[in-house]
């Protein structure tokens, strides 16, 4: 297995610069594991491929305002993209500028000052605020969209699921972004269930894969919580022959670190317990999935930990097979684009 066995094509045509309006307005490609057969729909048609006793996870993080403006003692410019909360005032940050060393001191436009404490991996520090940088982010913070998105977003709720509620990420679980409220309520009326779990999205997540054998690449960790109300609806669900329907990479990821971490084998088979910590689960293809059944999910970069772990799930062929098929039928990619339901 390398890793250019998981790239392919794709023309800057294809990827989508804005969000489709109204959010469940987008297409959604429908694809069938077992016989390879492909379906074309509409977003807001998904609950026709969700049956009674069904669960549907979402993930509920919000992103945060985490693109922040500085500037140095001489006035040199600084832009920090905050990636992780280390405590309250301490943060792992993207810094862009030159010579940010470790004791050097930049002051947020409108907001405290940070110290340089650590250098980390190439333009990553570790930074200390004077005060929680979050009392400031409605007057500092911006939302940093993908660097393929070129288009200014008017609405930031955009960049939003609309069942966002824990602060946290640096990026959209963009698979919940084709949800609305009405949707959710249509598809619990027809007898699905909805459970919630919580991973915040690291930038990490555009990276590609540089290496050449994708088993070297070093994935970062991400903060994730399965609570145990979520583990039992899922055994439930499970042991009443329902399936378990992630929606997004980042709920595949939850649920299966939840299974390696906090699982046990009862009479029923493998059930899952309350999970909350870091994960660094990569999932190539030949890993076994222990509790996903079927997934909902964006169109991924090429050579990316994302496009691997959909190709894990449906075969790698099948799924650059499927994307060939989908720039030809116009669909859009990435974050802003549309959807895959993979059963």
């Amino acid at each position: 297995m390398q890793t250019s066995d998981f790239d392919y094509h794709l023309p800057e045509t294809s990827i989508a610069q804005t969000p489709a309006t109204p959010r469940d307005s987008s297409r959604l490609l429908v694809l069938h594991r077992n016989t390879g057969d492909v379906g074309h729909r509409l977003f807001r048609d998904v609950s026709l491929f969700l049956h009674p006793g069904d669960l549907l996870v979402l993930n509920r993080t919000r992103v945060i305002p985490a693109r922040i403006f500085a500037h140095k003692e001489t006035g040199g410019r600084v832009e920090l993209l905050l990636l992780r909360r280390r405590d309250e005032l301490t943060w792992e940050a993207l810094v862009g500028g030159k010579g940010l060393r470790v004791g050097k001191t930049v002051q947020v436009d409108n907001g405290p000052k940070a110290e340089i404490i650590e250098i980390l991996e190439g333009s990553e520090r570790l930074i200390k605020f004077t005060e929680p940088i979050e009392l400031y982010f409605s007057r500092v913070g911006n939302v940093p969209l993908p660097p393929y998105i070129h288009e200014k977003l008017t609405d930031p709720e955009r960049y939003q699921t609309v069942f966002a509620k824990e602060p946290g990420s640096a990026a959209a679980p963009t698979a919940g972004l084709h949800f609305t409220p009405e949707l959710l309520n249509d598809i619990q009326a027809a007898g699905v269930k909805i459970a919630y779990v919580t991973l915040h999205v690291g930038l990490d997540t555009f990276a590609p894969v540089n290496e050449d054998d994708p088993e070297e690449h070093k994935i970062h960790s991400e903060w994730c919580q399965l609570s145990q109300k979520t583990a039992d609806v899922i055994n439930e669900t499970k042991r009443n022959g329902g399936r378990v329907i992630a929606v997004g990479t980042t709920s595949v990821r939850t649920l299966e670190s939840a299974a390696f971490y906090a699982s046990r084998i009862t009479h029923h088979g493998l059930e899952l317990d309350a999970f909350t910590g870091a994960t660094t689960l990569f999932i190539l293809p030949g890993y076994q999935f222990k509790i996903v059944d079927a997934m909902i999910t964006n169109f991924h970069l090429p050579k990316s930990t994302l496009l691997m772990l959909v190709s894990a799930f449906a075969g790698r062929e099948k799924i650059l097979e499927t994307y060939n098929l989908a720039i030809r039928e116009g669909y859009r990619f990435y974050s802003f684009g549309d959807a895959m339901f993979i059963e």
